[in-house]
């Protein structure tokens, strides 16, 4: 279920807004404060914004900067300002529409699903082009060699990138140190066993949550070490 938040100083539109957009199956938090909702957008994961430009503390173009600054979510503005100039200021800050008050709810309904639709396909279509392994807060993007846990990305060096990837690309295979040297060294492990232990110490450190107990990077002792899926 998409979640939106709506930042509207006037509680019988947003509570009108609320109405139609639960009745097609959203889920809605209504703010009537500007600083207020600004928090809690930034804060706060939503799919999409329907911010009205007068607003008390600061206004929804503020907001929408804002916004823009660290997310890609669809921003919905209102206002019963009509001139061309607020849209194109308001569209010119990052602003995916501009709708004028008064309009019909069933508008705004069917522009918030076609908004909603759009950014979907995006994103699917961006996780498509980078090839991503995702599982239980961790996140590595192969494309880009980046890696992230719980939404925070940890630096890596080369061979740790390369050792964790290939690991999450081979999901519950167990993997000897000597097919580990290998697969990632691409040469013969004689005398360097030692060298994959140390990156694997290296990467649980960065991903897992204790070390000690991994969830991610499991040691079969006498074996090698697998990637739980």
């Amino acid at each position: 279920m998409s979640k939106i938040l709506i930042i509207e100083d006037e509680e019988s539109i947003a509570d009108l807004e609320r109405d139609y957009l639960e009745l097609s199956g959203f889920e809605v938090e209504i703010e009537t404060n500007g600083i207020v909702g600004r928090d809690r957008a930034l804060s706060e994961d939503f799919d999409l914004y329907i911010l009205d430009l007068m607003l008390p503390g600061i206004d929804g173009f503020e907001i929408c900067e804002d916004i823009r600054k660290e997310k890609n979510t669809p921003v919905l503005l209102v206002s019963a300002k009509k001139d061309d100039v607020d849209k194109i200021h308001g569209l010119g800050l990052g602003a995916d529409d501009y709708i004028t008050k008064p309009f019909s709810p069933s508008e705004l309904v069917a522009r918030v699903k076609a908004h909603l639709a759009r950014y979907e396909r995006l994103t699917y279509e961006t996780q498509q082009k980078n090839e991503i392994i995702e599982i239980r807060g961790l996140k590595i993007d192969k494309t880009a060699r980046r890696v992230f846990v719980n939404g925070e990305e940890k630096i890596f060096t080369m061979k740790e990138f390369d050792v964790l990837a290939f690991l999450a690309s081979n999901p519950n295979h167990v993997f000897s140190k000597e097919e580990l040297f290998r697969k990632v060294w691409s040469m013969d492990s004689v005398g360097d066993i030692a060298t994959v232990t140390v990156h694997i110490k290296k990467i649980r450190e960065k991903i897992e949550y204790n070390s000690q107990k991994p969830q991610y990077i499991e040691t079969i002792w006498g074996v090698g070490y697998r990637f739980k899926a």
